[in-house]
């Protein structure tokens, strides 16, 4: 690159003002590095807590843009098109980032990057390590998105849809945890009810395979339309795992069994490894969900 690279930290928050000078903190305490933090930027949608005090604190810290609730796809978007740096890093605002989170990216950055994925350490609501290990990421808060590629996709509901930029071979995974992610009563997640977060996961990749499929008469430059064509059954195929795992949760075996050809059709035209389909097939025919659901963060219960 001739320049180092400009990164707009952009905070999405509602009603986590409790959180929020932390995360607005980690964002302003980044090591050096490579880049240019351009700007911190906090989104606050329709908060009725003390988000309003926490922003008017730390103002001549960051940029604020406080309106009515929106909710979060409309934040979401709002975040790629309000930050005017290179480079767009999401930050949930009950998570915070690790010091070493933009300088750590931004050494992997390449001209042909336009998606950064990391890891994380999962927390508590307090804090407190909630997993032994590191967990892998590609949620909101673990993501970095090229401002340019981004604005091509929008708008949109869910993070997911950035990560269509990773399916076209634009994208980088690092195993670097430089994100706390926070698991408490209150995230907008619901991790406890059968079937809500897997179903709620289909609607947004079933989404976003349209949005690709109807791009595909016109590609944006970091693609073309074989390949969108190809990103588009790669979502439909998730989706319909996702599908099939809700189903066993709520103890829809046949459901589940029912879904299983469409998801491997799926699979082949997306030309998408089987053994996420082959996973799938094992769990209906046991009729044993592939997620365990627990009051914080899902797990797999298969090795």
């Amino acid at each position: 690159m001739n320049s180092l690279p400009r990164i707009s930290c952009v905070i999405l928050c509602h009603n986590y003002g409790r959180y929020l000078d932390q995360a607005i903190t980690s964002c302003l305490e980044q090591e050096p590095g490579p880049y240019v933090l351009h700007e911190v930027v906090v989104i606050d949608d329709g908060s009725t807590d003390e988000t309003e005090e926490v922003c008017c604190r730390r103002k001549s810290e960051i940029r604020i843009i406080r309106r009515n609730r929106q909710g979060f796809g409309r934040t979401l978007t709002d975040a790629i098109l309000l930050g005017s740096g290179d480079w767009v890093a999401l930050l949930d605002a009950d998570d915070w980032f690790h010091p070493a989170k933009l300088r750590t990216c931004a050494e992997a950055m390449t001209r042909e990057t336009l998606f950064i994925e990391h890891w994380e350490n999962v927390v508590d609501a307090l804090g407190r390590p909630k997993l032994n290990e590191p967990h892998p990421g590609g949620n909101t808060s673990t993501l970095l998105v090229h401002r340019e590629a981004a604005l091509s996709l929008l708008p949109v509901s869910n993070e997911i849809f950035f990560h269509a930029l990773r399916e076209a071979g634009q994208g980088l995974a690092l195993q670097d945890p430089v994100t706390f992610y926070r698991v408490h009563p209150r995230s907008m997640t619901d991790r406890s009810t059968p079937g809500v977060s897997q179903d709620y996961r289909a609607e947004v990749c079933i989404a976003l395979a349209d949005r690709l499929q109807a791009m595909c008469g016109n590609p944006p430059p970091w693609t073309t339309t074989r390949r969108l064509a190809r990103i588009s059954q790669h979502f439909r195929a998730l989706a319909s795992g996702h599908r099939v795992e809700s189903s066993l949760q709520r103890g829809e075996r046949l459901s589940a069994l029912l879904i299983i050809p469409g998801m491997l059709n799926e699979t082949i035209w997306a030309r998408d490894p089987i053994i996420p389909w082959f996973r799938s097939l094992c769990s209906a025919i046991a009729g044993r969900p592939h997620v365990r659901l627990t009051t914080g963060q899902e797990q797999s219960t298969h090795s």
